[in-house]
């Protein structure tokens, strides 16, 4: 049950975080999910780096922990790309 919960929670993060930069409709559901997991992990980390707990459950806090670790992704997804073309 916890997996379903992760996926929804990451699901509901890289949505959101894809509409906030802007990127929802070149992503796709399957991207917004895949970004929402990894997004928590990557903000868990860096709010871990800061002192600040990372994601630690089906929460608001980790809700706001995912979004802004996909947005980071995002941010760097850009700047990569931007580098090749």
């Amino acid at each position: 049950m916890d997996l379903i919960l992760w996926v929804v929670l990451g699901a509901v993060a890289g949505w959101i975080a894809s509409m906030i930069m802007k990127t929802n409709e070149s992503q796709g559901l399957m991207g917004d999910v895949i970004l929402g997991i990894i997004g928590a992990f990557v903000g868990g980390m860096i709010f871990n780096f800061f002192g600040a707990g990372g994601a630690s459950g089906f929460n608001l806090y980790s809700l706001i922990v995912a979004i802004i670790g996909s947005m980071i992704l995002i941010y760097l997804g850009r700047m990569m790309f931007r580098a090749r073309v």
